[in-house]
């Protein structure tokens, strides 16, 4: 599943149900709540730090066997790094999040420019929906 989103704060909660729309798809349910707060930072980070004001970013979500990746690609060659905020920072906090919720994430080069950020989970059969069998 793929979507395209401008550089706007609506664009964040518009790729959230995008993937809330891939994980009901696939029956996650276990793991959707990690895989959305994970997405939302991302989502954000490419916002406010990756892309230009006439800019888009791209949302990729898939499920290969029993992994879970949603990638986020941005037109920015910044990479992400987590900070380590005091108590006082207000923001700072996302990356941290990412790297406690996700079970891998990391960033690569993205051609012609940018950069794609990743996440992914394992799903296991704990974490599916039951399905009415037909």
């Amino acid at each position: 599943m793929t979507g395209r989103f401008p550089r706007t704060d609506v664009s964040v909660p518009a790729a959230r149900s995008l993937v809330r729309h891939a994980l009901a798809q696939w029956h996650v349910i276990d793991r959707s709540d990690d895989v959305l707060l994970c997405l939302t930072e991302l989502a954000t980070n490419a916002v406010r730090h990756g892309l230009r004001a006439d800019d888009h970013f791209l949302v990729k979500a898939g499920m290969d066997g029993g992994r879970l990746r949603v990638e986020v690609h941005d037109t920015s060659r910044r990479r992400p790094r987590p900070r380590h905020p005091n108590t006082q920072d207000p923001t700072g906090r996302g990356l941290l999040l990412v790297e406690t919720l996700a079970d891998e994430w990391g960033v690569r080069p993205r051609a012609p420019r940018g950069k794609v950020v990743w996440i992914e989970f394992t799903i296991t059969a704990q974490h599916l929906a039951e399905v009415p069998s037909t």
